[in-house]
């Protein structure tokens, strides 16, 4: 597979932000990444490498961007493998791991993900469909109170759980949905309000013909 430099370091640039936060970068952040003057510039490379089969372009969505291996992917070790709950349906107000939540367990190869994942969330609605996470999808997430702006988090929220992208304003904290039928969630300063985890990658529910 030839590349020029300039596509080179775009494939590089989207395989970092995937190891990095289990996602693609949007068009925009491409954009503004590289300096170009316009999104049609970054559209030419991202065609370009999708035509040398580096990348999969999915229309429609803002991070429809998904890299191919070149070579097959080499067999998971089984000393980096490890097995995570399984999260379904989460009863309002109890742990995320209680064990009526429980619905199964898989096994993943922990070091394709950075942070590794703690558990597995099953996917409940479309409010994230932007962010290629669709309904019935398995979130992989990594347990942890912490997040950065721009990423996407598990969290709670007055008994409730929720997978949205943390934003903050000034002192304000907003959850943002991937879907523009879905309003952001404004964190109030009374709210019940903790981060349950950050978002590092998701395995797509099977959908027979």
């Amino acid at each position: 597979m030839q590349l020029t430099a300039r596509q080179q370091q775009i494939l590089d640039f989207i395989e970092q932000r995937m190891a990095a936060d289990g996602l693609p970068p949007t068009r925009a952040e491409i954009v503004e990444h590289f300096g170009f003057a316009s999104p049609n510039a970054a559209q030419c490379h991202l065609r370009a490498l999708a035509e040398r089969g580096a990348i999969e372009l999915r229309p429609g969505r803002a991070r429809g961007i998904v890299p191919l291996r070149t070579s097959p992917a080499p067999e998971p070790d089984a000393t980096t493998t490890r097995s995570l709950p399984v999260i379904g349906r989460v009863a309002a107000g109890s742990p995320l791991l209680a064990i009526e939540n429980l619905e199964d367990e898989i096994r993943v190869d922990a070091e394709l993900f950075h942070p590794a994942p703690d558990y597995a969330l099953k996917v409940r609605g479309d409010s994230m469909v932007g962010a290629g996470i669709d309904d019935g999808d398995l979130l992989l997430v990594h347990r942890t109170p912490e997040a950065r702006a721009g990423q996407i988090v598990v969290a709670r929220i007055d008994g409730e759980v929720t997978v949205k992208r943390l934003r903050r304003k000034g002192r304000g904290i907003f959850l943002d949905s991937e879907n523009p039928a879905y309003a952001s969630i404004h964190v109030s300063p009374g709210s019940d309000f903790a981060i349950e985890g950050l978002a590092v990658g998701s395995i797509r529910a099977f959908q027979p013909a």
